[in-house]
């Protein structure tokens, strides 16, 4: 089978298109020309040169393709419009290009931030309204919107993966070198439960979306049963490091100001900090759990990496690569 991959030499991205082209699918990976695709060099697969923002490109990538995973979009950005024009916009100018190109199936990675945070201790089911709670999270709600608009011409499925761990994974590297630090975090407050899913669970579902025809109007969170907190999640970080790490008890005023500070911060230097306000907002959210029931009723699927065996191989991987 053809299939293209839309911001394939990003973290979960890559992990895809390794495993599409080693199950021996023609994989073609639309990724901006001076983009860092080194991710993707030692892949058997083809670069399409272009952006889910400029339909002109979109086109030629198409050709041929019977499904399109579309992955690209951005986590950060300076104004809500930044957010909309690549994640939501971008969604309806792929699923448009498909239609013209004859293409079949168009499976989103959608994101458990659009349904927003769980409350009073219930996890998010997919037939929840979206309440997202910031831009991003607004952008992937919008962006699923108008993913089922196009259920009348395209077959069209969303995976909504929970906080995604694994080898090559940038938003957990920050827990990472805080353990290596020798800090472990406990956010003061009630006990916040976090789903995670390890990246080639998600890479797993993501593929049964592309080829079940259950999937086909539906969508689907993408999570482990296993919840953890920031603290239990660093504690396993300290287990894999062989690090003797100090709780720290940090008071949400404090995490709050701390996000403030390294976004000013980041504005000033031009560098992006691992610490921001959006982070420090979802590590202050009641919680973010999901319910994996759905994907196990409808798929048959079920996560089978545990939390631990992704932060081990995630430690590894940081080491290897010089990241720790």
């Amino acid at each position: 089978m053809r299939v293209l991959i839309t911001g394939a030499n990003g973290f979960l991205g890559a992990h895809l298109a390794s495993f599409l082209a080693e199950a021996g699918h023609e994989v073609r990976c639309l990724v901006r020309e001076n983009s860092d695709h080194s991710a993707l060099a030692r892949t058997q697969v083809k670069l399409v040169f272009g952006d889910v923002t400029a339909p002109p490109t979109l086109g030629p990538a198409l050709e041929g393709v019977e499904v399109c995973y579309h992955l690209a979009g951005i986590r950060r950005g300076t104004t809500r419009d930044d957010f909309m024009a690549v994640n939501a916009e971008g969604t309806r100018l792929v699923a448009e290009a498909m239609v013209r190109a004859g293409a079949r199936r168009l499976v989103l990675c959608g994101s458990l931030a659009a349904s927003g945070p769980s409350l009073n201790g219930k996890p998010r089911l997919e037939a929840d309204p979206f309440s997202p709670e910031e831009w991003y999270g607004e952008s992937k709600a919008e962006a699923e919107r108008l993913l089922f608009t196009f259920r009348d011409r395209l077959e069209v499925t969303s995976c909504r993966p929970a906080r995604i761990v694994g080898p090559g994974d940038h938003e957990n590297l920050t827990f990472f070198k805080l353990v290596q630090r020798g800090v472990i975090l406990r956010l003061l407050g009630p006990e916040r439960r976090i789903s995670f899913v390890d990246v080639a669970d998600v890479v797993d579902q993501l593929v049964l979306q592309g080829a079940r025809r259950e999937a086909v109007g539906e969508a689907f969170f993408c999570a482990s049963a296993q919840t953890e907190s920031v603290e239990s999640l660093m504690t396993y970080i300290a287990e894999v490091l062989g690090v003797k790490a100090k709780v720290v008890r940090l008071p949400e005023a404090v995490l709050r100001a701390a996000g403030a500070l390294a976004d000013l911060a980041s504005t000033v230097s031009g560098k992006k900090l691992p610490l921001n306000r959006k982070l420090a907002r979802q590590l202050l959210a009641p919680g973010w759990t999901c319910s994996t029931e759905k994907a196990t009723r409808v798929l048959g699927f079920t996560a089978s990496r545990s939390v631990r065996d992704s932060v081990k191989r995630s430690g590894a991987w940081y080491r290897e690569h010089g990241w720790l």
